[in-house]
């Protein structure tokens, strides 16, 4: 058996289907079948049951990708170490990011990186956390950013930063006229949450937990983007919490209207993902140590609680 074949294998496990397999692979489909065929004529074993719509794994089948999956990685474990050892690093590199924090870091971080390692060819998706995790399990991905902890087994979590929530009260809210505010002042039923989904949202839902704030399920509106929940709020329409990197390019009459939480000031934790195989680590870590270098200076917090996207509080 060869490589080549056991990523066939891996495609049809995943498409449940040999057309769609061959497709992803840039074979026609029946080159795939044929080598598919070989592969279990070797073995004398059936690795999918095709009478099955769509085709489904033999029970020896789930076996054999299982292992399938850690061959084929190792041997781009293999590419890896000798790219490290000429000290190359370039390539395709597959990155996820969350909606919730593409819009402010990217732009912070990614024409560094380009400049500084031009031969890596960067392909990055926007994808909530859910998506990047199926992603990350099944090879699309290389490596993500998203909220953390998420208590993957498979999955190795690096910090970049912590960034602090931030309130935007509107004039005229109750509590516009304090300085600082505290858990307790928040009322759920005034918060403008994003649509269900972002891990943002269930940050915020944790944190009204966690200060004792009934939850009735009953909001008064939800948006698809932070620019859109501004403005509601402006119309008078409730208050939103921000993280703390999207009120940066506030304008300054916008600024006015943020309220910073007392110490220790509730947080979410920001990480560089990437499955536990470690492929690719060289670019892992020159992505690590950009994004470090920029936000570096830009969030300067320390005395902070972290708030989970997952229902728990850290």
């Amino acid at each position: 058996m060869t490589i080549t074949q056991l990523q066939y294998v891996l495609a049809v496990a995943e498409n449940k289907n040999f057309t769609l397999a061959a497709e992803k692979c840039f074979v026609t489909q029946p080159t795939l079948s044929m080598q598919i065929q070989k592969i279990e004529e070797e073995l004398n074993v059936l690795i999918f049951d095709r009478t099955k719509k769509p085709i489904q794994l033999t029970e020896i089948g789930q076996k054999i990708v299982n292992q399938a999956k850690n061959i084929v990685n190792e041997a781009d474990r293999i590419k890896d170490i000798v790219e490290q050892q000429k000290g190359f690093i370039g390539g395709e590199f597959r990155l996820g990011i969350i909606p919730t924090i593409m819009p402010t870091l990217l732009p912070m971080f990614l024409n560094n990186f380009i400049k500084k390692y031009p031969k890596v060819k960067l392909i990055i998706e926007e994808l909530n956390t859910d998506e990047i995790i199926v992603k990350l399990k099944n090879g699309h991905l290389d490596a993500a950013i998203a909220s953390t902890p998420l208590q993957e087994e498979k999955l190795k979590e690096i910090v970049l930063y912590f960034e602090p929530f931030v309130a935007y009260i509107p004039t005229n809210h109750s509590i516009s006229d304090k300085d600082e505010i505290e858990i307790s002042d928040l009322n759920i039923d005034e918060i403008l949450l994003l649509q269900d989904g972002h891990c943002f949202r269930d940050g915020i839902l944790n944190l009204c937990k966690m200060g004792g704030i009934a939850n009735n399920n009953h909001f008064q509106l939800e948006s698809g983007s932070f620019e859109t929940l501004i403005k509601l709020a402006d119309e008078g329409l409730g208050m939103t919490l921000l993280p703390f990197l999207h009120t940066l390019d506030l304008k300054e009459n916008d600024r006015k209207k943020l309220r910073h939480f007392k110490e220790p000031k509730p947080a979410r934790e920001v990480s560089l993902i990437f499955p536990k195989t470690q492929l690719k680590i060289h670019i892992i870590d020159a992505l690590r140590n950009t994004i470090a270098g920029v936000v570096k200076g830009a969030i300067v917090f320390q005395n902070v609680q972290i708030i989970s996207p997952l229902n728990k509080k850290i």
